[in-house]
């Protein structure tokens, strides 16, 4: 079975996974759904969730002044009113109201499937948490925010060690008691990047393919405004969760500038002009950015060596 291609069951209340022979039950999971003035999508998500055998929502409304909480009460969900602002203050909500081993986070706008959850299933057990990675329906996505979402998750492997290709999705799965320790600290969007940085410093986050649908109602996300203040949040974790490989990737940066010195010490030269002081500064500058760039790629080995440890002690 190709993942994505999930075929209609008249039974799910229990998958048998392709991918390890074990029994998922759903009944352990909880969707959250985070929402705000979602109205136009709420109702279609909640009737999907319904469809595939979900029994266990929960929609964390942020005070709408549309009729979202009362859409997802006619359609069975339980409506709780979130303490604290931000997405970050829905998900801080929801934690403390979850009973299931674990709980998958979605949007209420119809961008994300309610089918695809299945996907998560046989990873659940290995990882604290699995992030969704949006595989189709990227044409969904603006080709800035994809530009952008490409810019953090990049700076986010580099700073953290992973390979992860969207840390920004909106739809990932959380083993609750790994939640219930998560110190949270963000207020908006960037929380995604706060729990998986969180995730990653325990070396037990992984991620699976998702679809991406066409949203249903009014975007919220301001790529420039939003996605400054995420970028902003990945370096500010590097420095609390992996300091040494942050001030160390910082401090290699300074061979460009270091070159570029050089390079015009050598021109200047050829035309006999000689700048001892200079020259001197920038063989300094670039033996500095060597020394950093072999801490930091110490930093990385032991960050893998760490997580191959904690992989196998959590298999025992």
């Amino acid at each position: 079975m190709v993942l994505g291609d999930i075929p209609d069951m008249e039974h799910r209340g229990q998958i048998d996974s392709p991918f390890t022979g074990i029994d998922t039950r759903q009944d352990d999971f909880t969707i959250v759904i985070p929402v705000l003035n979602e109205e136009k999508g709420i109702g279609r998500v909640l009737e999907e969730a319904k469809r595939e055998g979900y029994k266990n929502v929960l929609v964390i409304d942020g005070y709408s002044s549309d009729k979202t909480a009362s859409i997802a009460s006619m359609n069975g969900a339980k409506v709780i009113f979130q303490s604290g602002l931000g997405k970050c203050g829905a998900i801080k909500t929801a934690i403390e109201h979850v009973r299931t081993t674990y709980f998958v986070v979605m949007d209420g706008d119809c961008t994300y499937d309610p089918r695809d959850i299945q996907n998560f299933f046989p990873h659940m057990k290995a990882n604290d948490e699995v992030i969704g990675f949006r595989s189709s329906g990227r044409n969904n996505i603006s080709m800035l925010n994809r530009f952008g979402n490409w810019i953090i998750s990049s700076f986010f492997n580099v700073l953290f060690g992973t390979n992860l290709k969207d840390v920004c999705s909106g739809m990932y799965t959380l083993r609750t008691d790994f939640a219930r320790m998560l110190d949270l600290k963000s207020s908006a969007f960037e929380v995604e990047v706060e729990i998986a940085a969180q995730a990653a410093s325990e070396g037990r986050v992984t991620q699976v393919p998702i679809r991406y649908n066409s949203r249903l109602g009014q975007q919220k996300l301001h790529p420039w405004k939003h996605g400054l203040q995420i970028l902003s949040t990945v370096l500010n974790l590097a420095r609390y969760y992996n300091p040494v490989l942050l001030f160390s990737f910082a401090s290699a940066s300074t061979m460009v500038p270091a070159a570029i010195i050089l390079f015009w010490v050598l021109l200047e030269s050829l035309n006999g002009i000689w700048h001892g002081g200079l020259a001197l500064f920038a063989i300094m500058l670039a033996m500095s950015s060597l020394l950093a760039l072999t801490v930091s790629t110490i930093s990385v080995l032991l960050k893998r060596m760490e997580r191959r440890i904690l992989r196998k002690i959590s298999s025992l």
